[in-house]
């Protein structure tokens, strides 16, 4: 059977196998076991409350627990760029014109921006090759947007989500070599690797300032300002289901974009509902609904068969030993679907 729960510090091992299969694009999770250890740490003491809520990592696994496997992370950070900068490109626009010649143009522009500061990241989404089948993709997805709407206040009000860019079948990056080469002299993957580190201060000392003009990049470079990998497109479409769009912000490297949210407009927030644990069977119309405890230190969460918005819900005992609730015992449904 299948749980997401909240990260333990003997997770590491698996979370560094799974690393390993991510690739390139991905900075928060790169197989490096300081850093990764450092930030289950952290999550640990997140879900521990013995950290500040601005500085907390919380990071889920998605639990095989027949085979006593992870299968899936994903992971939800309380803050960026409070204690490193967080910097993405703002798609602008500037307008150039003269009445004497009867000239108006409009050129797209890209700025160096902070403006994301302090917003909550939904991040580290990857799920197992194994494991990519049925609803699990979407579980794993749409399980954060469940722990925020129960512990709303632990998150600013603006919610974001950082796409992976788009790459070519040889895994370079248009965006990146059109633009990002010319001032950094070093490969994507090296980049990005020292930004998973933590060492982004040479993203100050070497971009430019001033605004850039989309219309001097070349082509390719332009046509990707704002896609999304290939494999991250269903996440894209999940995201974008919860309440999340894109406002015009894309990475500084591969130009993925931003997707923003506001934490009282998320379908979640508004849609899911404390109800209370009974054992049972569910009915025969029920559907798959998104049910998890109401705990912090050890969030657990399934899905399981129920009516969307009833105020009981009906687990069998090995649902409820994965969610450790009793009957009677608060829990908190939404409907995987979000048009159910």
């Amino acid at each position: 059977m299948l749980v997401i729960r909240s990260i333990q510090s003997t997770d590491l091992d698996a979370l560094l196998a799974m690393a390993g299969q991510v690739g390139s694009g991905m900075t928060t999770l790169k197989p490096d076991r300081k850093m990764l250890g450092d930030r289950v740490a952290i999550a640990v003491a997140s879900f521990n409350e013995t950290i500040p809520p601005e500085q907390r990592d919380y990071m889920f696994v998605l639990e095989d627990t027949s085979e006593g496997r992870v299968a899936g992370i994903c992971a939800i950070k309380g803050a960026v760029g409070l204690t490193e900068p967080f910097y993405n490109y703002r798609i602008g626009t500037l307008v150039h014109s003269s009445r004497e010649l009867e000239v108006f143009s409009r050129m797209e522009t890209l700025y160096l921006s902070n403006d994301l500061t302090g917003a909550t990241e939904l991040c580290s989404l990857f799920l197992h090759p194994d494991y990519r089948s049925g609803n699990n993709g979407k579980w794993l997805s749409k399980s954060r947007f469940l722990f925020i709407a129960q512990f709303k206040s632990l998150f600013t009000e603006k919610i974001i989500a950082e796409m992976r860019g788009y790459q070519a079948e040889d895994g370079s990056s248009p965006f990146y070599e059109g633009l990002g080469r010319h001032f950094f002299k070093m490969d994507f993957d090296h980049v990005d690797d020292l930004t998973a580190l933590g060492k982004k201060s040479f993203i100050a000392e070497l971009m430019p300032r001033q605004p850039l003009y989309v219309a001097y990049l070349p082509d390719d470079a332009q046509a990707v300002i704002g896609k999304v990998h290939k494999s991250t497109l269903p996440a894209r479409k999940l995201l974008e289901q919860e309440g999340m769009h894109f406002e015009g912000y894309v990475d500084i490297f591969d130009a993925g974009p931003v997707l923003q949210g506001r934490v009282g407009e998320l379908r979640a927030v508004r849609d899911s509902v404390q109800a209370v644990a009974v054992e049972g069977e569910y009915d025969v119309d029920a559907v798959p609904v998104l049910v998890s405890n109401t705990l912090l230190g050890d969030f657990r969460m399934i899905v399981a068969k129920s009516t969307p918005g009833a105020a009981k819900v009906a687990l069998t005992a090995a649902e409820m030993a994965l969610l450790r609730v009793q009957p009677g015992d608060a829990v908190r449904t939404l409907s995987l679907n979000a048009s159910t």
